[in-house]
């Protein structure tokens, strides 16, 4: 399967700070992606990285079936819509739309005007005019009207009201269920991962985590529970991602491929994606992938 987002050794660094460092990842095509972190972990850097808008310290990066990066044939078939919805507020939609023709070389102007009707969004209104949900509409209109083989979006949901949002990602997935688009979104909202994202990747101080379809994650961790005074024991026997104990009882989430992997006396608990990603995001020293090793003298963004 070719891969929609695919790096080796890729590395980002400003001045002597390391936003994006040693990152190998392959994300497969046809996956509905969320790539989440805490602020600063290398989202955006990794996003900017696969668009083209930076380029590596290290490494490389392919997009969209092993196309460089940044390429013309890249920029053709990998559409993009950053944080804010950035659109030119004195322009009318309609003007948009003409720019975005006049711009790309794959342009479907009869989808997009066929979107926005449905949207109820005048094209003769000016952008400033529109409400924030109608603005990241727009937004993704333009960037569905390329016809992408990726579309990728740095925190699309961030300025959005619940409806808005809501909104937002009904017709992105319905887009992906019509054109068979390969997406990839970083967000801080972690409970929509849940509901849309099939695949997830995991950022934390400029490093992949964790990476992998969101059934076999959640299949691979489980939570145990039992007598404190064992846990060192249970400990010893799993890859600990979370320890939480009191007095009389630990909770262990661990990464276990057996999901009967319980020792005598302790109980195990599935978990969700969300209880899942918010773990490792807490859990910054917890890895299913090796991290990247500061070199003396030099930092890593956290």
């Amino acid at each position: 399967m070719s891969a929609a987002i695919e790096t080796s050794g890729l590395g980002k660094r400003y001045g002597r700070t390391w936003a994006l460092r040693d990152c190998s990842l392959a994300i497969p095509a046809g996956h509905v992606v969320g790539l989440v972190g805490p602020n600063g972990a290398g989202k955006t850097t990794l996003l900017s990285l696969a668009v083209g808008l930076a380029t590596p310290t290290t490494g490389q990066v392919r997009v969209a079936g092993g196309r460089p990066a940044g390429s013309a044939a890249a920029l053709d078939a990998v559409a993009f819509v950053a944080q804010e919805a950035a659109l030119y507020r004195n322009l009318s939609v309609a003007d948009m739309l003409r720019m975005g023709r006049s711009l790309n070389r794959r342009w479907d102007a009869e989808r997009a005007r066929g979107r926005l009707a449905e949207l109820d969004i005048p094209p003769g209104r000016k952008v400033g005019a529109l409400s924030g949900g109608q603005r990241s509409q727009v937004a993704l209109t333009l960037a569905l009207a390329k016809r992408p083989e990726l579309l990728i979006l740095d925190e699309p949901l961030a300025a959005l009201d619940p409806v808005a949002r809501h909104d937002f990602m009904s017709a992105l997935m319905t887009a992906v269920s019509e054109d068979g688009v390969s997406v990839v979104f970083s967000s801080h909202v972690v409970a929509e991962l849940e509901r849309v994202c099939d695949y997830v990747v995991v950022v934390h101080g400029g490093r992949i985590q964790v990476s992998g379809e969101v059934e076999e994650l959640v299949a691979g961790h489980h939570v145990l529970t039992g007598p404190s005074d064992q846990a060192d024991a249970v400990a010893q026997r799993f890859p600990v991602v979370r320890d939480r104990r009191t007095f009389a009882q630990a909770h262990l989430l661990v990464r276990a491929s057996d999901p009967d992997a319980a020792p005598p006396g302790w109980q195990r608990h599935a978990i969700g994606l969300e209880e899942l990603v918010l773990a490792y995001i807490r859990e910054p020293s917890a890895s299913a992938l090796p991290g990247p090793k500061p070199a003396p003298g030099e930092q890593v963004a956290c």
